[in-house]
């Protein structure tokens, strides 16, 4: 329970960072592109490697402050940067083909299985 407790509070720290992330981007820059999502999967790869590398190699962080920032607050900020760690722990384990394939597979069929959300409801409505 206490693990759910500790991704919970960092998913809800992480999810009004990345609204608030968006609200600027788009007061700062318009809505014609999706300024504030890239911004977010950007900070957010660049922020879980960073805590990734000095969680393990500096600080011997625990389990419990893994669980908070990378699944609670980084993968509520943005699940790219869950994606973006998969691929890299595949890429430095040498399995270059199964990243490569991991990447298209997770952006075609994310992709695709959206477009199909949208055909689905707009046979119902």
């Amino acid at each position: 329970m206490n693990a759910i407790l500790l991704v919970a509070s960092g998913g809800a720290i992480g999810s009004v960072a990345r609204y608030l992330v968006g609200v600027g981007m788009a007061r700062a820059f318009g809505v014609a592109f999706p300024y504030g999502t890239l911004a977010v999967n950007v900070i957010g790869g660049f922020l879980m490697g960073l805590f990734i590398e000095l969680l393990a190699r500096r600080f011997e962080g625990s389990p419990e402050l893994r669980l908070f920032i990378a699944v609670g607050i980084l993968g509520g900020f943005t699940t790219f940067s869950s994606f973006s760690l998969d691929v890299a722990v595949l890429w430095q384990r040498g399995e270059l083909a199964i990243a490569l394939f991991y990447m298209l597979a997770s952006v075609i069929l994310s992709i695709g299985a959206l477009f199909l959300g949208l055909w689905l409801a707009r046979l119902t409505g």
